[in-house]
């Protein structure tokens, strides 16, 4: 028997390939250490997010000059290496927003599609998405039959 996205536990989850954008977005307003970031992420939906992954998103991001980190020795407790985003992260931020706002638009267009075919076949809404009238009070137009302050209104 083939399981449900429900099931999988698909549904109700920020997919993955959000994680990086809001990686980047966190670290543009502020230096932060990784354990910090988990919990900010946390606050975005990234509720059971894998503090692996996103450490080696953060080392890769760093290979690539998009981060940069530095040991923090100042607080108490063990150093902590504090990471911020590089003026190439910057624009990479700026790239990837444009990139989803494309998609924001894409999906936009899904929703408005896909809530005019709900209406469309909604028993309790008119063809046009309106309410249903009752077909022997009505015109073709949807007025009632007689409507004084309409030319064409007739008396029934």
């Amino acid at each position: 028997m083939m399981e449900t996205p429900m099931e999988r536990g698909l549904l109700g989850k920020a997919p993955k390939n959000f994680l990086l954008p809001y990686i980047l977005l966190i670290l543009r307003e502020v230096p932060v250490h990784g354990y910090e970031l988990v919990q900010k992420l946390a606050v975005f939906g990234f509720q059971d997010v894998d503090r692996g992954n996103v450490y080696r998103i953060l080392r890769q991001l760093e290979k690539d000059h998009y981060v940069q980190s530095e040991w923090n020795t100042e607080t108490a407790g063990p150093a902590k290496r504090l990471y911020s985003l590089t003026d190439a992260g910057e624009a990479y931020l700026r790239l990837y927003a444009a990139e989803l706002e494309r998609y924001q638009s894409m999906l936009d267009q899904f929703f408005r599609t896909y809530s005019s075919i709900l209406n469309l076949y909604n028993p309790f809404l008119g063809v046009s998405g309106g309410p249903l009238t009752d077909p022997a009070n009505s015109t073709k137009t949807g007025r009632s039959h007689h409507d004084p302050g309409h030319p064409e209104s007739k008396e029934t």
